[in-house]
């Protein structure tokens, strides 16, 4: 017959099944320790593999993504945080960027990517053009910033599940605390802009500590979700991208540009097991390997002439005023889930399983 009495647990376990939708994810679990064979949940600490598609599904990936929607928001009513909306900065500097919520799972890539599209206006191609004929740098390239040190350079690191900023990033703001993501799943950009610990997407990516800004390892579901679905990248790799640091007056901000990542693979290599020791199996250490894709052979970077590179030029010497830290503007007709209309699906929910009980 089955299972009759339901509880949240389950329920939740239901909902997140990935293979549901007709994927699979692998190891959930794994075993620190072979001699004593107890399993552990696999909170990133362990490279896991995710294939879409693997078999038939039983609902539709839709169906699954709503249900997922609504288990998100309760997330955010338990901690008495507002709901997440879409919303875009609408001119500026930042025209096109959408403000993040990291741990937010509700917005798919393509509803991001459309936020974007709403207020973006076409290139200008005569203007892309004239820089091309007085930039005459045919044959140049700008040489790519993963074969330099990085230590002094603002850098950031997204895993599945994990976003950390160096301590350049810190230094470049100056005693800034606070900051907010901001996406353009467009131009494949992330914009940061400080922001005060009051702002809905408001992230602490550092504190001080005796008289030192520490860099801070955070959480990030929704936005590793997204990017590597915008990206189509490897789960099971680190992606880093270097910064760029822009300053006008009191605007300033800083660029992540996702066009060329460096990307990094932690295996784990079990070494020969020490001489005079009665062990079978020697220490467990990770090594770090760095990955390069195969199109960089033979050469230093991209042309300078590329379009990428020119628009990058264009809004490094953007001739409006900034405004970055204009507010976003939210875009109602995106927003079709509030948390009112939420609340009655789950009352909807509740009704039709008080029906259940007539049929036990």
């Amino acid at each position: 017959m089955g299972r009759v009495e339901w509880n949240p647990g389950t329920l939740a376990g239901v909902l997140a099944n990935e293979r549901h939708c007709g994927d699979v994810l692998a190891r959930k679990t794994f075993t620190p320790n072979f001699l004593t064979h107890k399993s552990k949940k696999n909170n990133n600490d362990r490279t896991q593999y995710r294939q879409k598609n693997h078999h038939e599904a039983i609902v539709s990936r839709e169906v699954f993504n709503a249900a997922n929607h609504l288990r998100a928001s309760r997330n955010y009513s338990k901690k008495n945080r507002p709901l997440p909306v879409l919303s875009v900065v609408e001119d500026g500097i930042l025209r096109g960027y959408v403000p993040f919520d990291k741990d937010w799972t509700g917005f798919s890539a393509e509803e991001y990517r459309e936020a974007s599209e709403s207020v973006m206006k076409e290139p200008d191609v005569t203007v892309t053009a004239d820089v091309k004929k007085r930039l005459d740098l045919t044959g140049y390239e700008i040489v790519r910033v993963q074969y330099f040190s990085t230590m002094q350079n603002p850098a950031m690191t997204i895993s599945n599940g994990r976003l950390r900023f160096n301590t350049a990033c810190l230094k470049k703001f100056e005693n800034v605390e606070y900051v907010e993501l901001l996406l353009n799943s467009v131009e494949r950009c992330i914009a940061i802009r400080p922001c005060d610990k009051n702002n809905p997407n408001a992230i602490r990516w550092g504190r001080l500590k005796e008289g030192r800004w520490c860099a801070s390892t955070l959480g990030c579901r929704g936005l590793a979700k997204t990017l590597f679905d915008i990206m189509e990248w490897d789960e099971d790799l680190r992606y880093r991208f270097r910064g760029q640091f822009l300053e006008q007056g009191d605007n300033k901000m800083m660029l992540f540009a996702f066009d060329e990542p460096e990307m990094i693979k932690v295996e784990e290599i079990v070494l020969p097991p020490k001489e005079n020791t009665e062990e079978d199996e020697g220490e467990t250490v990770k090594k770090k390997i760095y990955i390069f894709p195969p199109e960089w052979a033979g050469t230093f970077g991209q042309p300078i002439t590329s379009i990428a590179q020119v628009g990058i030029l264009r809004q490094e010497h953007y001739a409006g005023n900034w405004d970055v830290f204009r507010p976003a503007t939210e875009i109602e007709e995106m927003n079709i889930f509030t948390a009112e209309s939420l609340n009655e699906l789950l009352r909807e929910a509740e009704k039709i399983m008080e029906g259940w009980a007539d049929y036990r």
